[in-house]
């Protein structure tokens, strides 16, 4: 009989793409995925630790499986992921609900930890490895909207910026098989897939040879016959020409290893997305010494120049952490300075909370007053507000291409989707448009792009009502906008055009 297990996801991207390779792990196990816990016999939280909040919100989770285990006595309750790795001891002795504990690079280990499980025992693997990528694994897409995927490219981290738990929760860095990479996405346009997030704690760092053994060491094959070396941009680069129909979004980039080899690919590669997420932290080159993050104010802000001179449209967005350690009056100032330089699209902005195990924990007091980190973090998110607000209010009368997700949460008359920028696109569920042959005509017989993206004016235009539905690509022209998201009407349904410059 078929055993129902139930994952929850907390924190970022690559814990999803970590809760599918769980979920391919346990198929082979006899297990299928659910959708409630309630219907579950194993439950695996799949957990976050980068801030105290996201740790709390899953202690808080776990107290509640309390509940679901007295009225299951065979409910089995997992915590995978940073939070397994950080408070193994804590989460196995205090917490009696919990049956099993599983690192980030374990995962393959859970058949057997399970089997420890049903035969009464409490069951825990967190170890590191420097070898480990779930390369060969193929995902089950979980709560997928059959539109969009992750892909993960590389895992763990190699850089130690002083805030940050995840080189200590989730190892050294090693990137996967550019190969295994490129098959898994073409999989994904096989499946019916649109689009895909390839993941990294620090993509920019990607480098793969096919040359080496899985310990590192070099194949004794002649040297000249070798493959060379395989950076990011090459990879980019790789998925783009052998998937021109699916589009590429990445996450994420850092300041100190973004090149113009990578921009340049993005540049000449239609189906790449323009849309950059670039985390800043601290406009203040002290604080950004202090944070040990390798760059300094005007090293961000060449990177910055760089995207606007390959990319003038490319969308760029943040992450920012207001009052970390030492932080003046002086440095909060200079970053809101360099948010109104930059005019981000969107930030993802927080107050400093201390992690334990850290280089900040370790060697730096934290000594920002919690009233003025949450002064400082108010005004950040309405200087960003502002930014967003005005990022949004110009792309008002263009014509995007956007790529349909779903249903809007806020109506089932309207559908969302988003464009090349990553800005929420939304659009009525049913309206009149122009027809594929109009748009086809629009871009030249052969359907190929020939510089505007759609004419209106065309004298053939065919009006019909039509039913938007996810993984429809069709071209919006924007009406209206707030700080978070665009509002238009379509056009014209894009075929299925050769994307790739």
């Amino acid at each position: 009989m078929s055993k129902k297990l139930y994952i929850e996801s907390y924190g970022c991207q690559m814990n999803v793409s970590d809760s599918e390779v769980v979920a391919s792990i346990l198929a082979k196990e006899g297990y299928t995925a659910v959708n409630s816990a309630e219907e579950a016999d194993l439950v695996l939280l799949n957990t976050c630790s980068v801030r105290e909040k996201a740790e709390y919100t899953v202690l808080q989770r776990i107290n509640e499986m309390n509940r679901l285990k007295a009225g299951n006595k065979e409910l089995k309750v997992g915590v995978l992921g940073c939070m397994a790795e950080r408070m193994k001891e804590q989460l196995l002795v205090e917490k009696k609900v919990v049956d099993l504990v599983v690192g980030p690079d374990a995962y393959r280990s859970l058949p057997q930890l399970l089997d420890e499980v049903g035969s009464g025992q409490k069951a825990v693997n967190v170890l590191l490895s420097r070898e480990e990528t779930y390369g060969e694994i193929v995902p089950v897409r979980l709560n997928s909207n059959g539109v969009t995927a992750f892909v993960t490219i590389m895992r763990g981290c190699d850089n130690m910026c002083a805030f940050c738990v995840v080189p200590f929760t989730r190892g050294r860095e090693r990137s996967r098989d550019a190969h295994s990479i490129v098959a898994e996405c073409r999989q994904l346009v096989a499946d019916g897939y649109k689009e895909v997030t390839l993941l990294g704690q620090n993509v920019d760092s990607y480098h793969w040879s096919p040359n080496k053994t899985a310990h590192g060491s070099e194949h004794a094959a002649d040297v000249n016959r070798q493959e060379p070396p395989t950076d990011f941009a090459d990879l980019l680069g790789m998925v783009a020409t052998a998937c021109p129909e699916l589009r590429i979004r990445y996450s994420t980039s850092h300041p100190k290893d973004m090149t113009d080899k990578v921009l340049e690919v993005m540049a000449r590669h239609d189906n790449i997305c323009k849309y950059i997420h670039l985390p800043v932290q601290s406009g203040s080159s002290t604080v950004l010494k202090n944070m040990n993050r390798g760059y300094d104010r005007a090293w961000y802000m060449d990177r910055i120049a760089a995207i606007r001179r390959h990319m003038p449209d490319c969308a760029i967005s943040t992450d920012i952490i207001a009052g970390f350690c030492g932080e003046t009056e002086q440095d909060h100032q200079e970053t809101l300075g360099l948010m109104a330089e930059v005019g981000y699209d969107m930030a993802f902005m927080f107050k400093y909370s201390e992690r334990p195990k850290t280089l900040a924990a370790r060697k730096l007091p934290d000594d920002v007053p919690e009233e003025v980190k949450s002064r400082r973090l108010t005004e950040i998110i309405d200087a960003q507000k502002i930014n967003s607000a005005k990022r949004m209010a110009g792309y008002v009368g263009q014509v995007h291409e956007v790529l349909i997700e779903g249903v809007s949460k806020r109506s089932a008359e309207f559908m969302y989707g988003r464009n090349t920028q990553n800005s929420v696109v939304i659009v009525p569920r049913y309206s009149s448009k122009l027809s594929v042959g109009s748009c086809q005509a629009a871009m030249g017989g052969d359907g190929r792009d020939e510089g505007s993206r759609f004419d209106p004016t065309t004298d053939n235009q065919q009006l019909t009502t039509t039913e938007l539905r996810p993984g429809d690509l069709i071209q919006v022209r924007i009406t209206s906008a707030t700080a978070g998201s665009l509002q238009g009407e379509p056009v014209a349904k894009v075929n299925e055009p050769a994307m790739q410059a």
